[in-house]
């Protein structure tokens, strides 16, 4: 019985290690990319391009403490030279070689002609070279300089993303509480009232939760010309609450037709409408189920660069920042520190919504989940 036992715990003791260290490596695989992207938003163009964000954290690296002209005695030409106590060939010197007590390293500065010697000693640094200067050109518009590699210095003007965030804004907002209202008022349709095809609207919606949105967007297309929403805040705003309904009112029902019997009976008793028992009881009640949907579709609608191009257009006007952040790609694929910073702005909003409402997220989804 005893060993049974022991076994037992040692199994236990396995598969928490695996689980634990599977989610572990998950957590690290996707935090580490989100925290070089942040380092590399607040490091300077010169940095990125010379070094990896990792070197903002104490490391050992080669720091040149001499300089020194080639002695007169050594041949470049030659197969192998020695200079202070180092032998090696032209390229090995190019290239660096360390010399035998491994704490200093030469290198061979120029051309073999018009060569220098550089002495280079191994020391504990750090790249803690941070500016906001990168989000001051992003957000503001600020103007920047950029040295070329022949020392000419250039002005550019900075990327505005004010507007573009707020276009954003004006677009995920509708496109959330909107989808969240109808669905709420479907789910509880569904869940407490009787009417003819119930169950057949039912599955509908369920159905429309496999089919690809990409089928429509041409149809719909072609009525907004029609109905001139193209280019329009009401014509994206209609569009993410059409898709964005029949897994809404899905997640809703769930939740809501859980809810118990005996308070809505007595509501009724008390001779309540329908439209008072929602407001009064049924929202109130279903506070984890909206916050979970709430997540997705904030997510979903502030992250969309498809649905928006395709409904709003390129218009600086109305472009939002997924749009923006994409055109400045195009644009800026070599200004790493301006695309960290923007992709940084980006996730601002939506990590503060998660936050905000991610101790509802787990309770609405498991909602309606076990029956009994």
């Amino acid at each position: 019985m005893a060993a049974k036992t022991t076994s037992a715990r040692r199994q236990q003791l396995t598969q928490d290690i695996l689980v634990n260290g599977g989610l572990v490596l998950l957590i690290l695989l996707w935090t580490i990319p989100t925290i070089g992207l942040l380092v590399s938003s607040f490091r300077t163009r010169a940095d990125i391009q010379s070094s990896g964000w990792w070197n903002v954290f104490p490391h050992r690296e080669w720091v040149q403490t001499e300089t020194f002209a080639v002695p007169t005695d050594v041949d470049p030409n030659a197969p192998t030279m020695t200079i202070r106590g180092v032998t090696g060939t032209f390229d090995q010197f190019r290239a660096g070689i360390v010399a035998p007590d491994g704490k200093t390293q030469l290198i061979w500065i120029g051309n073999k002609r018009l060569g220098t010697i550089q002495v280079q000693e191994r020391r504990w640094a750090s790249g803690l070279k941070f500016t906001l200067d990168n989000y001051g050109q992003v957000l503001a518009g600020k103007q920047f300089q950029i040295k070329q590699a022949d020392g000419t210095v250039t002005t550019e003007q900075g990327d505005n993303f004010v507007g573009a965030f707020l276009n954003s804004l004006i677009v995920t907002i509708p496109a959330t509480v909107i989808p969240i209202l109808i669905a709420a008022f479907a789910a509880y349709g569904f869940a407490w009232m009787s009417f003819p095809g119930r169950k057949a609207f039912f599955v509908m919606v369920v159905a429309l939760l496999v089919v690809p949105l990409q089928i429509a967007l041409v149809p719909i297309l072609s009525d907004y010309v029609k109905l001139q929403l193209n280019g329009t805040f009401l014509g994206v705003w209609l569009a993410h609450t059409g898709f964005g309904l029949p897994l809404a009112t899905y997640l809703l029902y769930n939740y809501i037709s859980t809810l118990p019997r005996d308070i809505l009976e007595s509501a009724f008793i008390d001779g309540a409408s329908h439209f008072t028992i929602f407001l009064r009881l049924i929202l109130p009640l279903s506070v984890p189920a909206l916050a979970s949907f709430s997540i997705f579709q904030f997510l979903w609608v502030w992250n969309d660069y498809l649905i928006a191009l395709i409904f709003i257009g390129a218009k600086a006007d109305v472009q939002v920042l997924t749009m923006r952040i994409a055109e400045m790609v195009g644009s800026r694929g070599n200004d790493w520190h301006l695309l960290t910073a923007g992709a940084f702005v980006s996730m601002i909003l939506p990590l503060v919504v998660f936050f905000s409402l991610q101790r509802f997220f787990v309770r609405g989804l498991l909602a309606g989940s076990v029956k009994g």
